[in-house]
Order: C-alpha cells, then structure tokens, then sequence
C-alpha cells in the first residue's frame, strides 16, 4: 500500500438501538457487544499494515471524543477530530477530506464506518487494496458493496453494471449503474432476483483531487469549505465558524448519486452491520431457541434475547420473543419485532438515562 494512503474513520452517532447498554456518550462502536474488542478498535486494528496509524483519521463528536481517546490510547491523539455540530455525513465526510488534503493532497484515502462488524481480515485488507489501487488508477469514486443474503428492506442497495477490467485488480471490479434507497421487501427481492445489486455498505474509496473535482460540480458548498480548510491558517477555528454552516446531508445524496464514474467490488469477506439486538443475538449462545450472554432457566419460552451487564442469573416463564436488557441503572423489556424502534423511547427518558 502506497504511503499517500489514507483513512477517515466516521465514529460519531447515537446510542439509541442498543438502549440501555449505549447512551449518547457510548454508542454501538464503544460497546464490548461480542468480546473484549469494541467495534472501533476492531475497524481501527484490521488496518494495521494496510496503512500506518499516522494516517488514520478519526471524526467524532465533543460527547464521544473522550471515550474515543480512552479506547485507542496509542492513536496518534492529533488525528481524532471532534465535529462542532451534527451535520449528517457529507459534512463530516468533507472535513475529513479538508483534513487529509491538508497533509497531503496526492493522497487516495478511505472513508469507513467505525461500527461494522468484519471479521475476515486477510480478505478484507484484500478488497481494500484493490479498491485504492482503482481509485489511484482511475478518475472515479469507489465503492465496497455486500453481497445480500436476504432481501433486507434496512439497507441501500447498489445496482452494478459492467466489469471494468484493471491491470494489478485481483478482485472483479464493476461499474455502478445507479443506487437505491431502502426498498421495500417486495422490491428488494426483485433485486436479489436479478443479482446484479449489492448492499451499500457505507465505504468509499477515493483520491483526493477526483473527489474535490466532483464535489466542486455536485456540491459547491462542501468544495468551498474543503478548499478554505486546506489553505487557512487556524483550522480549528475555521471549523468552528464555519462547519455548522452546511447543509445536513447524506454523502449518498450529496455526491454520490451524481458523481460521473462510480466503480464498485462487492467484497468477499464476512460483514455484519449489527444494526440492532436482533443483530448481536447470532453471536450470542443459544438456549433452547433463547440467546443469552447470561446464566438462564426457562420454561415454555422462545425466541428471546436476554442480555446482562452484571452476569446476573436470568429465569424466563412462558414468554416469547422479548428482549430483556439489564444495565446498572436501567432494564428494556421489549417485543424483538420492535427493536428498531427502541430508539423512539430513548427521547422520553430522563436525560441522564439517554
């Protein structure tokens, strides 16, 4: 991997669908949910001798920039930025740019969310590498899709097109035709059908000068705001004053539904966006058709997914499909086809307990 390779880690966001095992201040990525590792230093240690640890950026926010600095203590404390205001991810994403092209502005860099769950690391550094190889090669946006296993209605999808035959690519690489917003089932099996449609996993490659250029004729404000933190004087400030200015969007909407080339490789290594306790139940053990990570008796009951900080002995009687959460201050007794919605309850409690 060259040495003008960078990342941008986006590890902000809300602790609303693991309620009350996240809060505010400890979302999804802090969480311990499937071993000693929480989610960001796996994203972060799967890149280890793929690119040096001085080139991995990391964008939170003020709440969550301490945990972040407590979990990857040997993380160059320089290269984990706190965003002033939440501002969806084209704005985040184009600080991170601002920043690396600041530093170096041949470099190709990757954008990666710090919540995904990957465990197939050879193959996963594979994909990566071939992905900044095109983006280096090519005047084109990247994109890493996922193959789907069901016709899941939570996800965007990627429609690809043609393959695009490239010298030193071990992996097929292939046009994007066009994405799609999160579909209903019906459509979302039609896509699986037709098997040229890939997950949107979140993860763009791309070098430095072909994103500013796009960027400059789909979204002039976010150029204009790239172009002045790579040549001001005091970026903080100029961050401060002017990052809360820009539109709250999407970089899917911002950019890349516009841009003019978008190749794509739908990735071969295992992937889990782990979007809710339904999610982290696989990886619990099972009892009976019960996932626990906790001493359990049950009686005539199913499908439940009980999950305890304290390790506490848990006993179920007649009950089906439920999740039971214990924290140290707070317990969720919820329906499991309601998970998704355990973030519309998280508003009503008391703001200590969010």
């Amino acid at each position: 991997m060259a040495k003008n390779t960078y990342v941008l880690i986006l590890a902000g966001g809300s602790g609303t669908r693991f309620w009350p095992l996240s809060r505010n201040v400890k979302p999804k990525q802090f969480l311990n949910l499937f071993d000693d590792e929480p989610l960001i230093n796996k994203t972060v240690n799967r890149l280890e001798g793929l690119v040096p640890k001085e080139n991995i950026f990391i964008l939170t926010n003020e709440l969550q920039k301490p945990s972040v600095l407590e979990l990857l203590p040997d993380h160059p404390p320089e290269n984990i930025f706190a965003e002033p205001a939440k501002r969806d991810t084209a704005p985040a994403v184009a600080l991170g740019i601002g920043l690396i092209a600041a530093r170096d502005p041949d470099a190709v860099m990757m954008v990666l969310p710090a919540d995904q769950l990957i465990n197939d690391t050879e193959n996963y550094q594979k994909v990566m590498a071939d992905a900044v190889r095109v983006a280096d090669l090519t005047p084109s946006l990247v994109t890493v899709g996922i193959k789907p296993t069901w016709p899941s209605p939570s996800f965007g999808y990627i429609e690809r097109g043609v393959e695009v035959p490239l010298d030193g690519v071990e992996n097929t690489v292939r046009t994007v035709e066009r994405f799609r917003e999160k579909p209903a089932v019906k459509l979302a099996e039609s896509f699986l059908a037709k098997g040229n449609f890939s997950w949107n996993a979140g993860m763009f490659i791309w070098s430095i000068s072909t994103v500013r250029q796009e960027l400059a004729q789909h979204c002039p404000q976010l150029a204009g705001f790239i172009d002045d933190l790579v040549t001001t004087e005091d970026l903080e400030a100029h961050v401060q004053a002017e990052f809360e200015k820009l539109e709250a969007i999407s970089i899917d909407y911002a950019l890349m539904e516009s841009a003019e080339t978008i190749y794509t490789i739908e990735a071969t290594f295992d992937w889990d966006d782990v979007g809710s306790w339904v999610s982290v139940s696989k990886y619990l053990e099972k009892h009976g058709s019960n996932a626990t990570n906790s001493p359990l008796v049950e009686e005539e009951s199913s499908e439940n997914i009980v999950y305890t900080e304290s390790g506490k002995q848990v006993a179920l009687l007649g009950v089906k499909d439920l999740i039971v959460v214990e924290t140290g201050d707070a317990i969720l007794v919820a329906d499991r086809h309601e998970a998704d919605a355990i973030k519309k309850i998280v508003g009503a409690l008391p703001p200590e307990l969010q």
